[in-house]
């Protein structure tokens, strides 16, 4: 037996012990051998950056600079790109000042880069996540699903991001912006959540006018965000009813190779200041160079500039062993040029989401020369 054979067993019996129903096991372990990236080998997998997104994408569309983000049709699926997500954050308070987090995500990849079929045919793949967090406990959940059979998707007219019960649907009326009145849904065993968002603004282009770029090499995706919703809704954990408020970001990404080669992870910022600014943040870690910054401050009145790689600087400050690993949990963040300098600290420093794709996810607290609020994502450690 070759190595791709054997990693592909391993994964099948892992899959076979944990999943129940014919559909849920298919899924998982397409998606899983995908994501790991067993038309290479063994090796190869092991030594992938984060989530096998180093893998080459060869045969899928290529991320280019200079190409023009297009709305509402770039809230669809790219299905000809490796990799996309729809992203959803929120930071939210209670009747009783206890603050929440809430994460929703949507994962779309497809099997291979042929013309996408339809009904059973269908090689896309789909993951969800999503998780409640507060200072005392984090709850999270997975799930998976195929396209083709209304399992899961994402269509525009309305919009409906959906996996199973998880959903994101605009109520927004036709003709109007389409990511202006959205609700959040998710439920699972433990927990749920029900979320109205609302924003008035226009989306933020990530990057040079979308184009995001993540590597010296030339690695890059197409990015924008609406970090402008406000947040209205409920919260369930067992049987406790938490009705909230807040203020949610939305991320899109696409892309057909994240990384490059070395590239081990992220560490990832979305920033609600006190002023109404907001400000993303991430830097990509290498295995032997230094990491490659990008950011974008973006204006109360959603006025987007991107920053110089130069004029950021993101140290740790203190680590929590969370898994047996060590995790910055409280970072110094200094702009000069924006008179920035912040320390942010998590909420809920084992916020640990133990995922097919283990990673740290959680609210964050801003204090310093701005205070706020914000959520953190680190990956690949």
């Amino acid at each position: 037996m070759n190595s791709d054979s054997r990693l592909k067993s391993v994964l099948i019996e892992r899959v076979r012990k944990a999943a129940t129903g014919l559909g849920l096991l298919l899924s998982l372990v397409l998606f899983l051998l995908l994501l790991t990236g067993c038309d290479q080998s063994a090796e190869h997998a092991t030594r992938s950056g984060f989530a096998g997104l180093d893998a080459s994408g060869e045969g899928f569309a290529e991320v280019l600079p200079g190409h023009t983000l297009s709305f509402p049709e770039d809230h669809a699926p790219h299905p000809t790109f490796r990799t996309e997500w729809w992203y959803l954050t929120a930071n939210l308070q209670g009747p009783d000042g206890t603050s929440y987090g809430v994460q929703w995500t949507l994962f779309r990849q497809p099997l291979d880069a042929d013309t996408p079929r339809g009904g059973w045919q269908n090689q896309q793949l789909w993951m969800g996540h999503a998780a409640i967090t507060s200072a005392e406990q984090h709850l999270h959940s997975e799930t998976f699903a195929r396209g083709g059979i209304g399992q899961a998707d994402v269509q525009l007219a309305p919009f409906h991001a959906w996996i199973d019960n998880w959903q994101l649907l605009s109520l927004a009326d036709t003709g109007d912006d389409p990511l202006s009145n959205l609700r959040l849904e998710a439920t699972t065993e433990t927990f749920s959540y029900r979320l109205n968002l609302t924003t008035d603004r226009q989306v933020v282009l990530q990057g040079e006018q979308g184009f995001s770029q993540k590597s010296e090499q030339g690695q890059a995706s197409y990015y924008y965000s609406q970090p402008f919703f406000a947040a209205e809704g409920e919260l369930q954990i067992g049987d406790q009813v938490i009705p909230v408020t807040g203020q949610a970001w939305m991320d899109r990404e696409w892309s057909s190779q994240w990384l490059s080669e070395g590239q081990q992870g992220w560490d990832w910022f979305s920033l609600h200041l006190e002023t109404g600014e907001k400000l993303m943040l991430f830097q990509l870690r290498h295995a032997t160079d230094e990491p490659f910054y990008s950011g974008t401050w973006i204006s109360a009145d959603g006025e987007a500039k991107s920053l110089q790689r130069s004029v950021i600087s993101m140290k740790p400050l203190h680590h929590t062993t969370v898994a047996d690993k060590q995790l910055p949990t409280v970072w110094e963040i200094e702009i000069p040029e924006r008179e920035l300098k912040i320390q942010i600290s998590a909420l809920n420093p084992t916020a640990w989401m133990e995922t097919s794709y283990p990673y740290w996810e959680g609210p964050i607290i801003i204090n310093g020369s701005h205070q706020g609020v914000g959520y953190l994502e680190m990956t690949g450690y």
